[in-house]
């Protein structure tokens, strides 16, 4: 697995720990941490320190395990980094992926599974929520690359035979997601709460997106690396929620404790709506979300009030 000390990652590693799969992981530790994986490296995952866009040390490290499913999880997830520099988000996004497809496909692996984006694939959707048949807009360079690399993979499966998948994820949230950065909201409120301070909103908070909670994403990933599928699909709630909605949410778990929002001016660029139609995982992998908002909030200031102590 690439990826595999990052939040999502490191989710899926304990889950396949637990179902008894030896696992073995790719992870540069640029932004993935290495405490996600104590617990899993103390019950025997492996843990290879090198970055995706070294494909030779990647091919090596590859080969040397000789999985039989690949999860890449590894990717460069700013948004504003990948406006500012829109070749290293594709050095890393497209050309690690590239890499990876050919590791792969050089040590004989049977599956790969993709970790891509909805949201970010599909822009300023006409249809909210959106299905996989909605037109591609993205609206940066890390949503074109993300598409990009869903390419490769169906290019992989046509010429090589290397079956993959690729899931579109909506926002996904929960435990270990880091609280620094743009993209995990819940983690950054998670961590103003906790800290007794106010919640920043950018332009009006009517902005809604679909949060999916880390363990339905780890699910979702489990179903697709045991089936015969390939192909996109979304992996999401359907439920739009804005960012108001939010703060209220957290204004609840607060028990009456002030969280009134501060707002910022809106951010340039930024999707107004977006929410995933998740129907074909659905229909086809079985695959539906089991954890409300609501419960998936209280999970994630669990484990932020834990981590603080």
């Amino acid at each position: 697995m690439t990826g595999g000390a990052g939040f999502i990652g490191s989710n899926l590693v304990d889950a396949l720990l637990a179902r008894g799969d030896e696992v073995a992981v790719v992870d540069d530790l640029s932004t993935g941490r290495r405490a996600n994986l104590e617990g899993a490296l103390a019950a025997g995952a492996t843990l290879h320190e090198l970055d995706v866009c070294d494909a030779e040390r990647l091919t090596a490290a590859v080969r040397e395990e000789a999985p039989e499913v690949v999860f890449h999880l590894a990717a460069q997830i700013d948004v504003r980094r990948s406006v500012a520099d829109p070749a290293a988000d594709a050095r890393v996004n497209v050309e690690g992926t590239i890499n990876l497809l050919a590791a792969a496909h050089a040590a004989g692996a049977r599956r790969v599974v993709y970790s891509s984006t909805g949201g970010a694939i599909y822009g300023e959707a006409d249809v909210v929520p959106t299905s996989e048949d909605a037109p591609i807009r993205p609206l940066s360079p890390y949503g074109q690359a993300k598409y990009a690399a869903e390419g490769y993979c169906a290019h992989f499966a046509t010429l090589h035979g290397l079956q993959t998948i690729s899931l579109r994820y909506a926002n996904v949230y929960g435990p270990r997601q880091d609280p620094l950065g743009e993209g995990g909201v819940i983690a950054i409120f998670c961590g103003r709460l906790h800290a007794g301070g106010a919640p920043t909103v950018f332009g009006d908070g009517r902005q809604t997106r679909d949060y999916v909670y880390v363990g339905d994403v780890v699910v979702a990933n489990l179903l697709a690396a045991d089936s015969e599928l390939t192909g996109s699909y979304n992996v999401g709630t359907g439920v739009e929620t804005s960012v108001l909605d939010l703060v209220g949410a957290f204004r609840e778990l607060a028990g009456g404790a002030p969280f009134e929002p501060e707002h910022a001016p809106a951010r340039a660029g930024e999707v107004l709506h977006s929410c995933l139609d998740a129907g074909r995982a659905r229909a086809a992998l079985g695959w539906e979300p089991q954890v409300d908002l609501a419960a998936g909030l209280r999970l994630t200031l669990a484990q932020v009030a834990q981590a603080a102590r």
